[in-house]
């Protein structure tokens, strides 16, 4: 009397990420590993005093175990990094190996070649100034 249709046999494949220029990954979890490995090894060339490494190394580590211990299952990593399907995670650890890229051209650690003038560091509701009352 019932009957099973051939959809519900078939394994589900995602087709699209409903996201207009993001295309479905075939094998997200091994390239998302590499992306956090290759921005792990960016971060090494940084000083260990930047906050800038120190920030995005624990992050990235982090990520990188969650990937690592998921035995492939696309989902948990998703439901775990929380950040929306798993090619926009892949996006986003592009982005920030980019930026690790870009942060180690432009030695963002160092000293500023001038020293700032007066109060350009300073913010409105900064309640440390000594003009505030």
């Amino acid at each position: 009397m019932f009957r099973i249709t051939r959809p519900l046999l078939q394994s589900v494949t995602k087709k699209t990420t409903g996201i207009v220029g993001l295309a479905v990954h075939q094998n997200p979890l091994p390239e998302l590993s590499n992306t956090y490995n290759s921005t792990l090894s960016v971060l090494a060339s940084i000083p260990p005093t930047s906050v800038y490494r120190q920030g995005v190394e624990a992050l990235t580590k982090h990520k990188l175990t969650i990937v690592q211990g998921a035995n492939g299952d696309i989902a948990s990593v998703e439901k775990q990094l929380d950040e929306g399907q798993i090619e926009e995670s892949l996006d986003i650890a592009k982005d920030e190996l980019k930026l690790a890229e870009n942060m180690l051209e432009w030695r963002a650690w160092e000293p500023l070649e001038e020293k700032p003038l007066p109060g350009q560091w300073e913010y409105f509701g900064n309640t440390s100034s000594p003009t505030s009352s």
